[in-house]
């Protein structure tokens, strides 16, 4: 059974004893003290997604935004490294760039023009009469967060000590792998991104992208607005095969289309779907054999899984889901639309198809976020009631068991996923 929190003492629990094996306290989702504690103890302690590669084609392109709460500017300097850097000028603190993307030869502080190359070195000082003997432009570089990458997708963490992103992303790297296989024999590229806000705590959708319990319910208008083979296709809620693991470090992938995790896995048993007759004729009239037409098509849906990467971005069925915490009741979620990146007029009838679905279901006018966000807001306010009573994640708990490769593992409906995060939430929280 769960364990209550009392009303006299969770106020006071220390952070990592609001996590039990089976509930969290609703206090995690309200408390903004505690939401202080996660900006430096968690994001400012491990790796954070801030970009993917194909965002940054060339020199000088650069995408701002943020690691935690602390503004950063992603730009890749003209050796082709990318470079993360605090928006913040060395003079008198003022942002550098308010752009959400673009391209530049470097950055200037529109206070004092204060200028700064892609690499975050000081370039030039106007009127530098006055600094002889109190400034060295060496040591006033901006600050450069560690960046490492893997399959395109670009990460940043403020901390130097920390282990390479390999080893935090460890049995996660296969499932990266597997899910840029939806190029359909080209590399991924980002087509597009959706931003909007909700009023709730980060964890609530960090919850989400794991959670195959609600799909049926929250989603019924989108499953009833699909044609009969999609709707039969994410029809898993009595599958057997449909499982959740944790793969360690808060990360969890769930499958819901088993048959879809690996693309490549293709005996040509299974028809395309009718719906995409009218892409065929144009992949073909494109000059595409019938193997590469195949391949492009049946990854028109995606992989089959949501892959949750602790702490802020899911790579989600066919799409990019990235979470930034504002406040402990505010949260900003990016929906990033993704698609092959190859020859204009073999790749956009496919990135075309791709933006449609994506918008079905994603947009703001779609069939599936509005939905997720009602069910977000709504859980950010039944919170605020009884802080004793835990927020349950024991579905699943005593069918758990391990997969062949060391996973814990159970049901695609079951809570598996939210307990590798809030365990990994735990052992963050704990340390001081």
């Amino acid at each position: 059974m769960p364990v209550d929190f009392t009303p006299d003492n969770v106020r006071d629990l220390p952070p990592g004893d609001l996590v039990t094996e089976d509930g969290v306290s609703g206090r995690m989702y309200t408390d903004p003290q505690l939401f202080e504690l996660e900006m430096t103890r968690i994001f400012e302690r491990t790796w954070v997604w801030v970009a993917h590669e194909s965002e940054l084609p060339k020199a000088g392109s650069f995408k701002s935004t943020y690691v935690g709460r602390q503004p950063v500017i992603v730009a890749k300097d003209r050796k082709g490294t990318i470079n993360t850097l605090l928006n913040r000028c060395r003079h008198r603190g003022a942002s550098l760039c308010e752009k959400r993307t673009g391209h530049a030869n470097g950055f200037t502080c529109p206070y004092h023009a204060w200028s700064y190359g892609l690499d975050g070195k000081l370039r030039g000082i106007p009127y530098p009469e006055g600094y002889e003997g109190v400034l060295e432009k060496g040591e006033l570089s901006l600050r450069k967060l560690r960046t490492e990458s893997y399959g395109g997708m670009v990460f940043a963490t403020l901390d130097d000590s920390i282990e390479p992103l390999e080893d935090f992303l460890g049995d996660v790297l296969v499932w990266i792998d597997r899910f840029m296989k939806q190029g359909g024999g080209y590399p991924v590229k980002v087509l597009g991104t959706h931003r909007f806000k909700f009023r709730g705590n980060w964890k609530i959708q960090l919850e989400n992208t794991t959670d195959g319990y609600h799909f049926p319910i929250v989603h019924r208008s989108w499953m009833a607005s699909v044609d009969a083979e999609t709707a039969d296709m994410m029809s898993f809620m009595t599958d057997p095969s449909a499982v959740t693991h944790d793969l360690g470090n808060g990360h969890s992938v769930m499958q819901m289309v088993p048959g879809h995790s690996d693309l490549d896995a293709d005996d040509g048993s299974e028809p395309l779907q009718a719906r995409f007759a009218t892409l065929v004729t144009e992949l073909g009239e494109a000059g595409l054999d019938d193997a590469a037409i195949r391949k492009l098509v049946r990854a028109v849906h995606g992989t089959g899984f949501n892959l949750n990467l602790f702490p802020n971005v899911s790579m989600s069925n066919s799409f990019l889901r990235v979470l930034r915490p504002v406040s402990a009741d505010e949260t900003i979620i990016e929906h990033v639309a993704i698609g092959p990146d190859g020859p204009a007029g073999t790749v956009d009838p496919v990135n075309r198809e791709r933006l449609r679905i994506h918008e079905h279901f994603q947009g703001p006018f779609g069939f599936g976020t509005p939905d997720d966000a009602e069910g977000w807001d709504r859980v950010q306010r039944g919170a605020q009631a009884a802080p004793d009573m835990p927020i349950l994640v024991n579905r699943g708990l005593a069918r758990e068991n391990a997969s062949p490769e060391g996973w814990p593992t159970s049901h695609v409906t079951d809570e598996t996923g939210m307990r590798a995060a809030y365990n990994k939430w735990k052992r963050m929280m704990s340390d001081d």
